[in-house]
């Protein structure tokens, strides 16, 4: 097949698999386009979009509405688990609630009955508040009255409850006016289920209207509109009955609330019962938003089409971009197979000349074997660079870390390819560290590393021939380079060397087999061992590939 031939072939394959995605993809498009459009010029607003709303609306209060009581619980479980016990002396039960009030800011009051008297303690800075002081005076009776009469069965009715607690909730009279407060009910730990033993603590108004609830609000809000975007919202708790007509009374508003009433409102429940928690979009309603649904929806209708027409040139740019990697593909076979067959003619030729027994001197013999041996070892590590590539890109590469001397594997290394180094012609400079730690690393593995960066430096090295390694410790690092004085690397493929297949556009380098596999395995061995390995070069003057090592690397799963 000529030339001219192969490119009217390729050109007409990448048409009809354009002509086929354009069909496969832009005809349903264009009639699901068509069919959305016709439906939203005939769209009327009706209660369907509200109705999606409010269920939206009802979900987000049922979510705030749960880290309310979330937050009540934990400060309530913190102050029960600091409670006196039961049968403690009245002086001790009254220094232990005294501390819980010191030490948690959110309660007012504290108390204890143990089945026939209360201890009732109340924060000594709020006792100047007038109605404070009768809420400290009166509250311990109407409390021990209550749970003479009812407190077994209040027991036994909490006790069935998932977290022990009951919850009293009601207005109190403040100097500023009227506020909320919830009381927090429980049994006392380790009293016998026998004994009416009730604990309680009170939450301070203040702290409900100041902190809890406004902190809470802001924190859930500015969550959900950093997971989700569209119109933000605010919420408002408040006391009343929105569907009874009744007045609201505003306990605490999100900012950015405005004016207006709720959406969609929940009454609240365990915690914070008799307040309600109201929700609305910030500066619109749900009328403005179905109209702005229908211009948007217009406006991503045409986006679409663009997006199609723009997919299908991406399509042609993949298309290319994946002809050009089986081209690559191609060119890697062709080199492989020039690699391979190289040293398989080597062996054979010197191999069949000493079974024909040509050779007779026995330095002779010996020098073949030992190139046997070379280019056997030269072939097993080209085929396992090549079953290590295929093992990477089936994501089935397993490391073996173990504590190894790292000197001696370098220098064990050089060793097997100084006979292949000094035929070249090159000058190998060897400076190894001697104070240098063991390291957990996969031997097989960096030696293969170690061979990939000398191979390289001994194809792509024109006149001066010089290889340096070099092994040292640096920090809490391990490193190691190798330096040539070959053509060196152009800045804009210092970033690309890494790629599998890639291969820079110097002329030497086409010109060089190679399977362009090679450093690619280095990198993903060096990451391996959570390490790095970064080039400096420079065109004409050589390159030094450094190989960074941690002393204790971790031994996850390396990226492929």
């Amino acid at each position: 097949m000529t030339q001219k031939k192969r490119k009217f072939v390729g050109s007409f394959n990448r048409f009809r698999l354009i002509l086929t995605l354009g069909l496969a993809v832009l005809l349903p498009a264009a009639a699901l386009i068509y069919i959305n459009f016709s439906q939203l010029r005939h769209f009327q607003r009706d209660k369907v979009l509200e109705a999606a709303i409010h269920r939206d609306f009802q979900e987000t209060l049922a979510i705030a509405e749960k880290q309310l009581n979330k937050k009540a619980f934990a400060l309530a479980e913190d102050a029960k688990e600091r409670f006196p016990s039961a049968d403690a002396s009245v002086a001790e039960k009254e220094q232990k609630l005294d501390e819980i009030l010191t030490n948690c800011s959110g309660f007012t009051h504290a108390f204890i009955f143990d089945g026939k008297d209360i201890v009732f303690r109340t924060r000594a800075s709020q006792l100047e508040d007038p109605w404070v002081r009768e809420e400290h005076d009166k509250a311990p009776e109407s409390y021990k009255t209550w749970f003479k009469v009812e407190g077994k069965y209040f027991l036994e009715t909490i006790r069935k409850k998932p977290r022990q607690f009951g919850f009293n909730t009601g207005a109190v009279k403040r100097k500023e006016g009227e506020a909320y407060m919830s009381t927090a009910i429980f049994p006392l730990p380790g009293a016998s289920k026998d004994r009416v033993v009730i604990g309680g603590v009170c939450f301070d108004p203040y702290f409900l209207k100041n902190d809890l609830f406004p902190n809470t609000l802001d924190d859930f809000l500015a969550q959900k509109q950093a997971e989700e975007s569209g119109n933000p919202v605010a919420m408002m708790l408040y006391a009343g009955d929105l569907e009874g007509g009744s007045e609201l009374r505003p306990v605490v508003m999100s900012s950015r609330w405005g004016q207006g009433k709720p959406e969609v409102s929940r009454k609240l429940d365990n915690a914070f019962s008799g307040l309600s928690l109201g929700i609305k979009f910030q500066g619109t309603s749900v009328q403005e938003l179905g109209e702005q649904w229908v211009h948007r929806s217009f406006v991503i209708l045409g986006i679409l089409s663009l997006m199609i027409i723009g997919g299908l040139v991406l399509t042609k740019h993949m298309v290319s971009k994946e002809i050009g990697l089986a081209k690559l593909k191609s060119d890697f076979v062709s080199n492989v197979s020039h690699e391979l067959r190289t040293p398989l003619a080597l062996i054979r030729l010197y191999a069949e000349t000493l079974e024909l027994g040509r050779i007779t001197t026995p330095d002779k013999k010996e020098q073949y074997y030992q190139i046997i041996r070379k280019e056997s070892e030269r072939l097993t590590a080209l085929i396992n660079n090549i079953l290590d590539f295929s093992r990477i890109e089936a994501g089935r590469k397993e490391y073996e870390f173990r504590e190894t001397d790292i000197a001696e594997l370098v220098r064990n290394t050089l060793d097997s390819y100084r006979y292949q180094v000094e035929q070249q012609g090159f000058a190998l400079e060897e400076n190894i560290a001697s104070d240098l730690p063991r390291v957990f690393i996969d031997r097989e593995a960096i030696a293969r590393a170690l061979v990939n960066l000398v191979n390289n430096a001994l194809k792509y090295s024109r006149n001066d021939k010089f290889l340096g390694v070099k092994l040292y410790k640096d920090q809490s690092l391990v490193k190691l380079e190798v330096e040539d004085h070959g053509i060196g690397i152009a800045s804009k493929d210092q970033g690309k060397i890494f790629e599998k297949f890639y291969r820079a556009g110097d002329p030497l380098v086409h010109n060089t087999k190679g399977s362009g596999l090679g450093l690619s395995l280095v990198r993903h061995i060096t990451h391996a061992h959570g390490g790095n390995i970064e080039v400096q070069s420079t065109p004409g003057r050589g390159s030094r590939f450094i190989l960074s090592l941690p002393l204790r690397p971790s031994m996850g799963t390396a990226p492929a």
